[in-house]
């Protein structure tokens, strides 16, 4: 016996694909849909059309304006036929179109359904195009994921692609953020945001990740030459629409090491002045942790740890022991991290272990901090994820403290570790 066609199949191929009945033809962008006010009227923009006092009410043949150069005609079959069936598979590549048109029909179910799509595809491919497609159509939840997919793969997953597609005001959000998962150190931020600003600049540029840096660097020592050194790049016309982004840079991790201050130097990409306060601030925090005895942080103050910690990061390959130090000038706090047994643990060398620069010898000292660990799959998407939240630790001399035990079940390698740090106390405001 011949299978009987399901009553939605049935209504999708009769009275959509064929137009069977129909009491209304809409023409759009050149072509024509033969369709039924009664499946119409699902979507709110019809519904209003039919019910009103619009000229279109009593019309059978409906002339559609198309303002929104996203939508298309597929989009379009695809947002007519989901009146006529009850489920739509949505692909990937079409779903910016096919929210476009959702959104211009009012048709509350695409529109979520798009939405989950894109939270469920976003990679390095999509994620620009779904972040500003989120803006447009008032999808805040896919543009909340899209931020987050950025903070946690900018630096973990570095891409030409994504530099490239970045903007300057999406950029400026994620460099500011103190949940930017970095990897290595400050430094790293900055060395990420010139090879960005280069290809912003270059957009032609279609050499590999390993190129890029050279390239970059040869680009900016040019136009050196050009300025004379007369002014930083980004005091120029072609760098200023960069010093937003640039701001957000904590210089005070960057300068706190030789070798980078010795890169931000040669640069010159940033203003004079800009380091030479920063220089200054981390000049007077230097005597107050020699001089004024600061142990540190003493209560956790959300707000100077996002925006002023230090942030840095490591990547696991594999399971191990894993022992190290982040590099620069930490006031004297020579902070040893340990991975090994699945126990993450902060050690504060003093005497016990060689150490390349000057350690602190006051009895005790405090560290505010955040520590998270992150496994991502092929796309970039967290498979699992810890976090301590902020706390203050204090430690003696040669004191080690396990500050995170690993679940055995939460062990997917590589394991991307991130932290956030703060060694001094932020200076007291003098009333004047």
């Amino acid at each position: 016996r011949k299978k009987l066609k399901s009553t939605s199949k049935y209504i999708y191929q009769t009275l959509f694909l064929n137009g069977e009945n129909s009491d209304i033809k809409i023409c759009a962008l050149g072509e024509e849909w033969n369709l039924h006010k009664i499946y119409l009227c699902q979507s709110g923009y019809f519904s209003s059309m039919f019910s009103g006092s619009w000229r279109e009410s009593s019309m059978n043949i409906i002339e559609l304006e198309i303002p929104d150069q996203n939508i298309d005609i597929e989009a379009l079959q695809v947002a007519f036929g989901s009146l006529y069936r009850d489920d739509v598979l949505i692909k990937p590549s079409r779903v910016v179109a096919l929210l476009a048109a959702a959104c211009m029909l009012q048709l509350d179910g695409l529109i979520q359904q798009c939405g989950e799509t894109m939270k469920e595809t976003i990679n390095a491919k999509t994620v620009c195009g779904y972040y500003n497609s989120a803006g447009t159509y008032g999808l805040d939840s896919v543009k909340k994921k899209c931020l987050e997919w950025l903070l946690n793969n900018l630096m973990t997953h570095q891409s030409v692609e994504l530099f490239r597609e970045l903007s300057i005001n999406l950029m400026k959000q994620l460099i500011s953020s103190s949940n930017l998962f970095v990897m290595q150190v400050e430094m790293d931020v900055y060395t990420a945001l010139k090879k960005w600003m280069f290809l912003q600049l270059v957009p032609s540029w279609n050499g590999s990740l390993k190129q890029l840096l050279t390239e970059a660097d040869a680009w900016f020592a040019k136009r050196r030459k050009d300025f004379e050194g007369d002014i930083a790049f980004l005091e120029s016309e072609q760098g200023s629409a960069f010093l937003p982004v640039f701001k957000h840079l904590r210089l005070q991790y960057i300068i706190s090491d030789l070798a980078s201050a010795r890169i931000i130097e040669r640069d010159y990409l940033i203003p004079s002045e800009w380091l030479s306060s920063v220089y200054k601030q981390q000049w007077f925090a230097m005597l107050r942790a020699e001089q004024d005895n600061d142990i540190g942080p003493q209560e956790i103050n959300k707000e100077e740890l996002e925006g002023n910690s230090m942030r840095c990061g490591r990547k696991l390959a594999k399971d191990g022991d894993y022992c190290w130090r982040w590099t620069g000038f930490n006031f004297g706090f020579d902070l040893l991290v340990t991975y090994t047994n699945r126990y993450i643990i902060f050690k504060r060398n003093t005497l016990n272990q060689p150490c390349s620069g000057s350690v602190s010898l006051q009895p005790r000292r405090n560290i505010a901090f955040r520590l998270r660990l992150a496994s991502f799959d092929s796309s970039g998407k967290i498979i699992c994820s810890r976090t301590t939240g902020y706390q203050i630790l204090t430690l003696e001399k040669d004191q080690e403290q396990v500050v995170m035990n690993l679940d055995s079940r939460l062990l997917i390698f590589p394991l991307f570790i991130c932290c956030n740090f703060l060694y001094t106390s932020p200076e007291k405001k003098t009333e004047s």
